[in-house]
This record gives structure tokens, sequence and C-alpha cells, in this order.
């Protein structure tokens, strides 16, 4: 007889068993965990561990590779982080009503010593980073960049990003809202892309890549493609924004419920230009009469009684340069009032947009298991538009500055599509009651202390808690590091990191008295710096931005 042969039936159904197998064994390595965070970044290629013979037949069982997964238990977590809003300007910390704040600070905790740059670019990049902001790269916003060493408005890459770290072990990533941590000459539709969103760790982007925008007719774009127009009456960003958010994180979940996401929203309030929708800002109408000298000592006794601030605290002083209200005529009260009623109107629709995004995520399965990071502000409010306001905060970057007849004449339509419209400085220091000085102002709190609010119902034990533990946005990344249980690498796609020079939070999350970790910090921005150390701040102020 000739040499024994399978019968080839028999052989077709081996091979189909066989493929059966693999495809199964795929699906099973979708919810295999990872043992262990890697140092190194990317994880090595796989290599088939087996023996391999002649044929199938004689090798090893097929094995394929493990799909990435954070470690068990690793929390999803929503970061949150407004724009150009003061220590004092929210509710939950003495202002204007943030009902969605509030009760998502009643359900977790308040840090009332949380510090930023004092400035829109630094602050993002040493949140995303982990590292202080020329370290980053991010010496000033990106359109000023100087080309020198820590002031080239590129995030470089020996300052991986917590996005990149977090998507390397398994997260879903996702930015919506303002990027201002790309290269303004790199920011057209034809890229280059490399340090877009996508490019510094996101799979998805949906926002735009500038300080500002129109929030009725916004550049947007989608991932690296421009959003068209919308034809919708009703626009407004911030809303879409907050779609678009809870869009991404519903249709992650539904896909692959048991991969947690890493979702960063960052519209574009409470920065200019002012724009709300008008049933909004008509809420706040005749609240602000009163006057910027008066709104500080009311807001100061609120939070007085929500202890934000010490039963001792008083009101800094009002810079010489900035007019008392009672000083001012008529028209200019009424003018300025009707500024600070938009803002107040712009402030409480976005906290009504973003508590959209927090509904959805209590909505979730997993949504105990949720970190929540709400900053509000990314530095002190704005005293960009001078003393006066403006209807366009791009005429006074050129040197033009208009007569108050001007925006008078137009004071109805404030707020809308028309105008670029941002209010005085004068309120600006009211919103950042009770410290000194504004935005830009890295030298004194009014320009760097802002309020944070933290949300973990699974860890968290505490509810409407306190902490007053000295943190600074350095230590944002670590602590969404820690709390997911992964490293930070020492070496992230081919390049050796710089020490990541945040502090992790997560010891103050069950300790209200945990002593300080974070004992110094440094503070600069176009020469107005400072430096904070055991308790003691050294000032040193160059310029006001008005």
């Amino acid at each position: 007889m000739t040499k024994n042969r399978r019968d080839p039936c028999m052989k077709k159904l081996a091979i189909a068993l066989a493929r059966a197998l693999a495809l199964l064994m795929i699906a099973n390595a979708t919810f295999a965990q990872t043992p262990s965070t890697p140092p190194v970044l990317p994880r090595p290629d796989f290599r088939f561990p087996g023996n391999v013979g002649r044929t199938y037949e004689d090798s090893d069982p097929a094995s394929f590779p493990k799909v990435v997964r954070p470690p068990k238990g690793a929390p999803n977590v929503l970061l949150v982080l407004l724009d150009d809003a003061g220590f004092g300007q929210f509710s939950t910390f003495g202002g204007v009503p943030s009902p969605n704040v509030d009760k998502l600070a009643a359900k977790g905790l308040r840090y009332n010593r949380f510090h930023t740059t004092a400035l829109c670019s630094p602050t993002r990049a040493a949140l995303l980073t982990g590292r202080d902001h020329h370290v980053a790269g991010n010496g000033v916003i990106t359109e000023l960049a100087t080309g020198y060493d820590g002031y080239t408005g590129i995030i470089p890459k020996s300052a991986g990003t917590v996005a990149e770290i977090m998507r390397q072990n398994g997260y879903a990533t996702a930015w919506i809202g303002k990027n201002h941590n790309t290269p303004a000459w790199e920011t057209s539709a034809v890229g280059p892309f490399d340090h877009w969103a996508n490019g510094l760790g996101f799979d998805y982007f949906y926002g735009f890549n500038s300080g500002d925008t129109s929030q009725f007719e916004p550049v947007v774009f989608e991932n690296h493609n421009r959003v068209p127009r919308s034809p919708d009456p009703n626009y407004h960003l911030s809303h879409e924004l907050a779609d678009h958010a809870i869009a991404w994180m519903q249709s992650e979940k539904a896909i692959d419920p048991d991969r947690p996401f890493f979702l960063y929203v960052a519209p574009g309030a409470t920065h200019t230009p002012h724009m709300a929708p008008k049933e909004w800002i008509d809420k706040f109408k005749g609240q602000f009469d009163m006057g910027w000298d008066r709104y500080r000592e009311i807001h100061l006794e609120r939070q007085k009684r929500l202890g934000v601030v010490p039963p001792g605290a008083k009101l800094t002083p009002r810079p010489a340069s900035l007019p008392a209200w009672e000083s001012l005529s008529p028209d200019q009260k009424r003018l300025y009032a009707r500024m600070m009623e938009i803002f107040a109107g712009f402030g409480a629709h976005i906290d009504y947009e973003m508590g959209r995004v927090i509904d959805a995520v209590k909505a979730l399965p997993d949504a105990d298991n949720t970190l929540t990071i709400y900053i509000l502000g990314d530095n002190g409010s704005s005293a960009e538009g001078g003393l006066n306001g403006e209807t366009n905060e791009i005429a006074s970057f050129n040197g033009v500055f208009e007569p108050i007849e001007n925006a008078l004449a137009h004071i109805d339509e404030l707020g809308g599509p028309k105008y670029y419209n941002h209010f005085p400085a004068e309120w600006a220091w009211a919103m950042d009651t009770p410290f000194q000085w504004t935005k830009q102002i890295a030298s004194h709190f009014g320009g760097t202390r802002n309020p944070m609010v933290i949300s973990w119902p699974a860890k968290i034990k505490e509810k409407g808690g306190l902490r007053s533990q000295f943190h600074h946005i350095t230590d944002i990344m670590p602590t969404i590091l820690e709390a997911a249980g992964i490293q930070a690498p020492d070496s992230l796609n081919g390049v050796t990191q710089k020490p990541i020079e945040g502090v992790s939070m997560v010891y103050s999350f069950n300790d209200a008295k945990a002593p300080d970790r974070r004992k110094s910090q440094i503070f600069e921005l176009v020469a107005n710096r400072a430096m904070y150390q055991n308790g003691w701040m050294a000032s040193s102020m160059a310029y006001v931005p008005w």
C-alpha cells in the first residue's frame, strides 16, 4: 500500500477547527488583563513563544497577543478644564450660580489651594505632561513662542503626555474642546499633525486649535478634518462640545464596556469672546449694578460661609490703576454692568453643559468607578479687556482701543455673534476674589489659584469635604496615573523621559489632615514670577495686563 493519507474531508475539518480555535482565542484575548505596566513603552512586538514544526500538526498550538488592558479596577477618568475662570467666579467658591459643580462638590471634594501657571498654553502643557511648563516647552502661549529653550511652544518628546501613557496601557482616550498646545504655525488643515491632539496620545479629537474661537461660528476640527459651519440658528459651541463628549463616551462603553476611558473636556468658556445664548444672559439682568467693589465684599462673606477661605480672611486692596466703581459715570456703569451680565450668563451656561456630561457619566454602569477632576480655570480671570472692556478683543492685541461710546451704541448686541467682546479688567479682578491681580500675573494668587473639585465615589469616602493641601497643575498627571495603577515609563516611544515634577494628590483623598507633600513651587510668566516654599511666598511683579 502507499503511505497512509488522511481523508480530505477530515483535513478540511481540522483546518476549520484550528481557525475557529484561533478566533476564539482572539475574542478571549480582548478581555485579558495586563499583569503590570512596563517601564518602556511601547511594548515589544509580539513573537510566537512556542515551537514551529514543518506543519501545524507538529507545531505548538497557535497563540495570539493579548489586547492591552490597564490594571484591574482602573477607573474611567473625566478631566474638565474651564478657561479664564477666577477663584471667586462660581458659587462653589462664592461666585455666580454653578449648581452642577455644586452637586459634584457635595458628593466629592473641594480643593482650595490648587494652582495653575497664570496663562492658557503653559497650564495645559503642565497638566498633560506633569512637568513644569518651561520643561514642557510652553513658558508662554504658543503664539508668543520665542524659540529659546522652554519657550518654543512645542511639547518635547521627552515630556510624554498622560494620554499617551494611558493609551499604551489600554485606555480609550479623547480630547474634546480647546487645544492650545499645537504650535501656531502647525494649526492649519494641512498640519503637520505631530503636535495635534491625535499626536499627543488621544485617539479622538473634536475641538479647536487656538486660544479662543467664536462660540457661534467656531473653527472646529474633528481629528484632522475641518467641520463645516452648522446651519442650526441656535448653535453654540459649548453645547456641541458637550454633545460630542457624551456621544464618544457612550459609544466607547457600548462597543467595549470593560475598557476604561480617559476623557479630557476643555471648553472655550469662559475665555473671550464672551458669548452666550440670550436667555442665559437675561437671567442676570440687574444683578451686577452694585459694581465690582461691593461684589468682592459680598462674595468674600460667601466664601467664608463655605469655608473655602479662613474666617479671618481680608480682601486684598484694589490696585491703584483700577478705578473705584463709584468714580464711574452712569454710562460706564450701565455698560460695564451689562458686560458682567454677559460673562455671568456665559459661565452659568457652561456649568449647565458640563453638568450634562457629568450626568452622562452617572448613567454609566461603572459610574462609581469614575474619577472626575473638574478644574475651574486654567488661570485667573482675564483682564485682557482693558479698563473699559472691548467689543473686539483682537483690536486691542493690535493696539487699537475704542471709546466706550462705540460699545454703548451696540450694548444690546454684545454677547451675540457679531462682537468679540470682553469685560473690563476690574471685573476680572473681582472674579479672583479675595486675591490680588488676575490672569497673566504669575506672581500673585489672583493669577494662579483656581478652584478644583474631585469626585470618585468608589474610592473617596467623604462627601462634601474640603482639602487645603498646596497643589499645582503638574500634580494632575501623577494623580491620574496612581489612580489607574499605571507607572510613568522611563522611555516612551524611543525617547528617555524627563522626571515628572508633579506630586500625586491621591494621598489627600481620604485624609483631610494629611500634611502637604508639595513643599515648594515656582511660578514664572513674562517676568512676573514667584516662589512658594513651606507656606511662604516670595513675589516679584514686572507688569500688569491692562
